[in-house]
């Protein structure tokens, strides 16, 4: 097949991905109706142990709610007393925007954009699950900040209930750590016992914010909740699905997220326990929960006991995750192509290892994968190159049959026959190609490590589009100038005005993609010519020697 036909074929199979991939974006759910909802409460019934409250927005009437703020060196966070759940986490190692101060805020208590982790106790003596709302703790500092030369830092919180049980929520930062404690010490100082069970959940408003829409040529990133059980190494658990069916799953470890482009929550019971994974879309609101209830703890009179939990608030960051709970680390969604794009991942980090600039990275990488990938190369341009010697014969045979299209292929197959030409030959390294495109697609969109990072002179963030352009423009010639390098016996004039506007789509289409992917293929595209041009020679000299 020549060159023209695959490079058709790489456009449609390509375009063919991108709006797939649009499709399966546009399933999600569209923006609910706003409307003013009363202050939910939750009032366990008689004999309900295990279930969820519907986390009160109204302070106790016998306390104050205060806002407290805890910092590590990647991390700050605000922590709410009423029920002391997490209203704010601000990535102090990632930027809003590029080149500006103003840290990323991943969790957030803005109704507009609500993204919270709530967590408590209730069961029958939960202090979460009482008649009169969720309890106020008390802290003896409104703010809190990991010191110099310290490894962590602890914020503890007491309530105590009626009977007289102290029970001390604490939050645990760790210097340069992600996964933050979330852990409980109940002291029952009545006499009698005390049953609870702790719960952790994320909850998030599902029309997705302006800033997080992808652009119509570039396939969105997933935006979702997730799970992940003994039997089930990841689950994607969609708002729609959220909107359908609660999720209600017992699993032995596991965990429970929130997912988008780059960064993910997640909450990781501990993984020998056997906790119950729920989810919940709030009535009235444009607002979903995914959480876990992890087993009922009893403490006996006078004792003590503890519960712990960890909650990622953070960035992708595959090492790191996978240290924190078994295949956190596939919330970096690779998709049906994870086994190719997880090594390509790999080889790029090791290679910003060495030079310390993902885009020459990115560059080392192509160089590679065209490496790896020379013999098959090797092998559709030798066969490109045998269709373009004869193009001579070729053209006799449409001078001597004309219109007459049955003849015209008769006499094809049998001069390929006959000089042992395989039209097909230059199809299987299109097909190998096209899955590592794509991999390496996801690969770049999916990496936190590209946001924000520079690449030389113009280009001072390889996950976005070039911003002048530059680099679509230099691919689109290349892919024009291989084209036109490429032999061809398409005689159909559609077809022909096809190939002709194939570098054209492919720069329209590259315009917005990012620039580490864009600068992927023109480097590709210029070992390509350079291959060709080598092996075409080589294949001239020899033909023309074995011809004299």
């Amino acid at each position: 097949m020549e060159s023209q036909r695959n490079l058709l074929l790489i456009g449609l199979l390509f375009v063919s991905f991108l709006l797939w991939q649009q499709w399966e974006s546009d399933k999600a759910p569209k923006p609910a109706p706003t409307t003013v909802a009363q202050t939910e409460h939750f009032v366990p019934e008689a004999g309900q142990t295990g279930d969820i409250p519907q986390v009160s927005e109204q302070a106790n009437a016998t306390a104050a709610r205060k806002l407290i703020t805890v910092s590590s060196d990647v991390l700050k966070l605000t922590l709410d007393t009423q029920g002391g759940d997490i209203v704010s986490a601000q990535l102090l190692a990632h930027k809003l925007e590029e080149g500006k101060d103003q840290p990323f805020t991943l969790l957030t208590s803005q109704p507009a954009h609500l993204y919270v982790a709530q967590s408590g106790l209730v069961g029958r003596d939960g202090p979460d699950s009482q008649a009169q709302g969720r309890p106020t703790y008390d802290a003896a500092q409104t703010s809190y900040q990991l010191a110099e030369g310290q490894d962590q830092v602890v914020v503890p919180m007491t309530w105590t209930d009626s009977k007289g049980v102290v029970f001390t929520k604490e939050f645990v930062l760790k210097r340069g750590d992600y996964a933050v404690g979330v852990d409980y010490k109940i002291d029952n100082k009545s006499a009698e016992p005390v049953q609870v069970q702790f719960y952790g959940q994320l909850k998030q408003t599902m029309t997705t914010p302006k800033d997080q829409e992808g652009h119509a040529m570039v396939a969105s990133a997933y935006r979702g909740g997730a799970f992940s059980s003994e039997d089930t190494r990841y689950k994607k658990y969609t708002f729609s699905e959220m909107q359908d069916a609660d999720l209600n799953k017992t699993t032995k470890g596991g965990w429970v997220a929130m997912l988008q482009h780059y960064f993910v929550s997640a909450w990781a019971p501990n993984a020998n326990d056997t906790n119950s994974f729920y989810s919940r879309v709030i009535p009235g609101k444009d607002q979903a929960i995914i959480g876990y209830k992890a087993p009922l703890v009893d403490i006996a009179a006078g004792q003590q006991a503890e519960v712990t939990s960890q909650l990622w608030i953070g960035p992708k960051l595959q090492d790191q995750m996978a240290k924190v709970a078994n295949h956190l680390d596939l919330t970096v969604d690779y998709g049906w192509l994870w086994f190719i794009a997880q090594p390509l991942h790999w080889l790029l980090t090791v290679f910003h290892g060495f030079v310390q600039n993902w885009g020459v990275a990115i560059i080392m990488l192509t160089l590679l994968v065209r490496g790896i990938m020379f013999p098959l190369t090797k092998a559709q341009y030798t066969s490109m190159a045998k269709m373009r010697m004869l193009q001579p014969k070729l053209a006799a045979l449409k001078e001597r049959f004309g219109d007459d299209r049955q003849k015209m292929s008769q006499g094809m197959m049998e001069l390929y026959k006959k000089e042992k030409v395989n039209p097909l030959g230059g199809c299987l390294p299109i097909l190998v190609q096209m899955p590592i495109f794509i991999a390496l697609y996801w690969a770049l969109m999916e990496s936190v490590e590209l946001r924000h990072a520079p690449f030389t002179l113009w280009i001072t963030d390889l996950s976005v589009k070039d911003p002048f352009f530059v680099l679509p423009i230099l691919m689109g010639a290349s892919m024009w100038y291989l084209q036109k390098m490429s032999p061809t016996t398409i005689t159909d004039p559609m077809q022909q005005k096809v190939m002709q506007f194939m570098p054209i789509i492919f720069t329209f289409m590259f315009l917005w993609f990012p620039a580490g992917l864009t600068l992927y293929w023109l480097v590709s595209n210029v070992i390509s010519i350079t291959q060709q041009t080598i092996i075409y020679r080589q294949l001239e000299k020899k033909g023309l020697h074995t011809r004299s």
